[in-house]
C-alpha cells in the first residue's frame, strides 16, 4: 500500500505530498490520493490513485531518472507528443503529467493515465476460460484501436499481449506508444530494435530496411495465435532460432514469398534453412473457430506484400458480427514523430516541458 513519507529533502512543496511504494518516493499532486503499487518494470512503477476533484481512478507511473539514459528519455518524449493527440476508445488515454517544481532541472516525470484491471499477458496466462466470443471481441477492438493508429500515420511496433490493457468487462486499450513511428519516418528510424522479439515480422527479423503497417498485423496474429493456445505461438530464443521456429509452422517459403528480402544474406539464410510442409493452424489449435483459423492464416503471412491489411481484417466474416464501418473514425491529423535520436538532455527536457504545459496552461503564462 501506498506509505505517507516526510520529503527526501526535508522540504515540502507546496500543493505536493509524497508517498513510499516499493522503496520508491512518490512526489505528487495534492489531488491525487495514491492507492497501491499495481506494475513496475524498466518503464517506471504504476500505482493506482483517484482524483478527488473529479472521484475518477486513474494510473500514476513514475518515471525515475527520466534522463539518465537518452534513448528512455527520448521514447518518454514521444509517447507524450503522441498521446497528446490521439484520441480513440481503444487507445489508452493520458489524463495528465504532473508539471515538475524546476523547469531545468527536473529528473522523475509523472504521468496519469486512465486506470485499468489488467493486461492480455495475465488474461491469458490464467486460469479463466476464454470463449470464442472473448477472442472475438478482444481482436475486434485491437483492429479496431490499430486501425486508428495507422490513420494517423502511426505505427505501434510493439504490439504484445503485456501491452494491451483490459477491464473487468472486457474493454481493451492499446497503451506503451513509445516505439511507435510515423510511416515516412527516416531510415535509421526503421531498422532499429523494434517489438519483443517472440511478436516480431519475418521482415524485422531479417532487417529489411523498409516495413510498414503490416508488422503490427503480424504482432496480431501472433495475439490471437496466443488467445487461442494460451501460449505464445513463436518463443524463439534469439532472431535465427525465431525465424525457424516461424518457418516450421508456416512452411518452406517459395522463391515468389521471400522475393521483399532485400539483404541477400538474409534470403541465403531462409532458402538455407531445412524443408519444412509446415502445420495447419487447426491442427495447433483444434478447438478454434473455423473463421478464427481463416483470419489467423491471413495474419501470419511470411510475405509483408500479402498478409491482410487491419481494414481487410476488420471486414473479415469472423468479426462481421461485431463490426460496423459507420461507427469507425480516423485521427483527424496525422501525428509528425520525427525526432532526432541525437537531442541533447538540455533539450529533451525542454521539449517534455512544453508538452506537459498543454495539460497546465496557467504555467505557459507563468514561465
Amino acid at each position: 500500500m501506498a506509505t505517507p513519507v516526510e520529503p527526501p529533502n526535508g522540504t515540502r512543496v507546496e500543493g505536493k505530498h509524497y508517498f513510499s511504494m516499493w522503496q520508491t518516493v512518490f512526489e505528487i499532486d495534492t489531488k491525487y490520493v495514491p492507492i497501491k503499487p499495481i506494475g513496475r518494470g524498466t518503464y517506471g512503477i504504476v500505482c493506482s490513485s483517484v482524483n478527488r476533484e473529479t472521484n475518477e481512478k486513474v494510473a500514476i507511473k513514475k518515471i525515475q531518472n527520466a534522463f539518465e539514459n537518452r534513448v528512455d528519455a527520448i521514447r518518454t518524449l514521444r509517447e507524450l507528443k503522441l498521446l497528446r493527440h490521439l484520441h480513440h476508445q481503444n487507445v489508452i488515454a493520458l489524463k495528465d503529467v504532473m508539471m515538475p517544481i524546476h523547469r531545468n532541472s527536473f529528473k522523475d516525470v509523472y504521468l496519469v493515465y486512465e486506470l485499468m484491471d489488467t493486461d492480455l499477458h495475465q488474461i491469458i496466462k490464467s486460469s479463466q476460460s476464454l470463449s470464442n466470443d472473448h477472442n472475438q471481441y478482444f481482436l475486434f477492438q485491437l483492429l479496431r484501436g490499430l486501425k486508428y493508429l495507422h490513420s494517423a500515420n502511426i505505427l505501434h511496433r510493439d504490439l504484445k499481449p503485456g501491452n494491451l490493457l483490459v477491464n473487468a468487462n472486457c474493454d481493451l486499450k492499446i497503451c506503451d506508444l513509445g516505439l511507435a513511428r510515423t510511416k515516412c519516418s527516416k531510415n535509421q528510424f526503421m531498422t532499429e530494435y523494434v517489438v519483443t522479439r517472440w511478436y516480431r515480422a519475418p521482415e524485422l527479423l531479417l532487417c529489411c530496411d523498409n516495413y510498414g503497417t503490416s508488422i503490427d498485423v503480424w504482432s496480431m496474429g501472433c495475439i490471437l495465435a496466443e488467445l487461442l493456445g494460451r501460449k505464445p505461438i513463436f518463443p524463439g530464443s534469439e532472431s535465427l532460432n525465431q525465424l525457424k521456429l516461424i518457418i516450421n509452422i508456416l512452411g518452406s517459403q517459395r522463391d515468389e514469398d521471400i522475393e521483399f528480402i532485400d539483404n541477400p544474406r538474409a534470403k541465403g539464410y531462409i532458402k538455407s534453412l531445412s524443408y519444412s510442409p509446415g502445420t495447419p493452424f487447426s491442427k495447433l489449435y483444434p478447438n478454434a473457430q473455423p473463421l478464427a483459423i481463416d483470419l489467423l492464416a491471413k495474419m501470419l503471412v511470411f510475405d509483408p506484400t500479402k498478409r491482410i491489411s487491419v481494414a481487410e481484417a476488420l471486414q473479415h466474416p469472423f468479426m462481421a458480427s461485431l463490426y460496423d464501418p459507420n461507427c469507425d473514425h480516423s485521427a483527424i491529423i496525422p501525428v509528425d514523430l520525427d525526432i532526432d535520436d541525437d537531442l541533447e538532455e538540455e533539450l529533451i527536457r525542454e521539449l517534455m516541458w512544453k508538452e506537459m504545459i498543454h495539460y497546465h496552461p496557467e504555467y505557459a503564462i507563468a514561465n
